[in-house]
């Protein structure tokens, strides 16, 4: 079973024990963000796609403060929720909510009526907090454990697939597609730099970027987009710290017909002290883009640059020959 069901359940016991009307949990979301990761309700008035700030509501306070709150007759012009719209809020007479560590987030009761929570339940409910902390650590320690063996099969994958695929072509296509499936990133594709230095071209690519096929083949101008920012500063970017909602990040040229890109890691290829290419990972959709990921893909970056490197070696030996 999943850690959100044991949350959602958690949530329902909560709902049952204090007589809430809702209990919800909000997580660390991106920086300075938190998403609703839980909830349980006696309505429907709570959307799934709720993302609050520090000092943002209620629970933007409790987060912000880092204190728990207790409000037993709700004042409509003072307070803010943050979890319902207007109309469903003002049928909300009572609220309760604790902090977790470290700002790690916070827990939450609201009650259709007054009075409905007192000191002692506000403890009980600190307990509740500690149990949820503890179900969410040994969960990530589970998932972190999985993730650290998937990535070192991985690395073993592209060791083998080295000797396999010798030529680049087949190495490249091979490996984009295995680096998409282990990372969980819809799209995976390879800049190069031209001989010119002046612009940039796609050298292979897991899924098409573009509706044009045609497109691919175009050349890029290395003054323009993510891609082009890498090359000229030697760097990696990403969008681990970036606000969500973005309209899409513009990866390659701005009059490009590119996906509208919301999670974007690339990474620089340097070769002879020289950025000669990128290798990114792209998607349409908000992804967690750890510490974890970030090292594990420094090393993947590094094996490339090394294999790049080997060719160049082997090409100018054999000119020399």
């Amino acid at each position: 079973m999943t850690l959100n069901y044991y949350f959602n359940h958690i949530q329902g016991i909560l709902c049952n024990v204090f007589d809430a009307y809702s209990s919800v949990l909000f997580l660390p979301y991106r920086k300075n963000q938190y998403y609703l990761a839980s909830y349980f309700s006696m309505g429907d008035n709570i959307t799934d796609d709720n993302i609050i700030e520090p000092g943002q509501g209620l629970i933007g306070w409790i987060i912000r403060n880092d204190q728990p709150i207790l409000i037993n007759n709700f004042d409509r012009e003072s307070y803010c929720l943050g979890y319902y719209n207007k109309e469903s809020e003002s049928k909300i007479k009572a609220f309760m909510g604790c902090p977790l560590q470290n700002g790690e987030g916070a827990l939450a009761l609201d009650s259709n009526k007054a009075y409905s929570f007192s000191p002692k339940d506000q403890k009980i409910l600190h307990q509740f907090v500690q149990l949820l902390e503890n179900l969410h650590y040994d969960f990530s320690q589970i998932s972190y454990n999985e993730q650290e063996k998937n990535y070192y099969v991985f690395l073993h994958l592209i060791r083998t697939l080295r000797q396999k695929q010798p030529r680049w072509p087949k190495f490249l296509d091979k490996f984009l597609q295995s680096l998409s499936e282990y990372t969980n990133f819809a799209y995976c594709f390879f800049a190069a730099r031209d001989k010119n230095g002046t612009g940039y071209f796609l050298d292979g690519w897991n899924r098409s970027i573009f509706s044009n096929s045609e497109e691919h083949n175009q050349y890029f101008d290395i003054n323009s987009g993510l891609i082009g920012w890498v090359f000229k500063n030697n760097s990696m970017v990403s969008t681990a710290d970036q606000i969500s909602g973005n309209p899409g990040i513009p990866v390659f040229e701005q009059k490009s017909k590119q996906p509208d890109f919301q999670s974007v890691i690339c990474l620089p290829l340097i070769v002879n002290m020289r950025t000669r290419g990128v290798l990114v990972l792209a998607d349409t959709e908000n992804k967690n883009i750890s510490h974890e990921l970030q090292n594990f893909l420094y090393l993947v970056n590094d094996y490339l640059a090394l294999f790049l490197e080997n060719l160049y070696l082997k090409n100018k030996l054999r000119k020399q020959s």
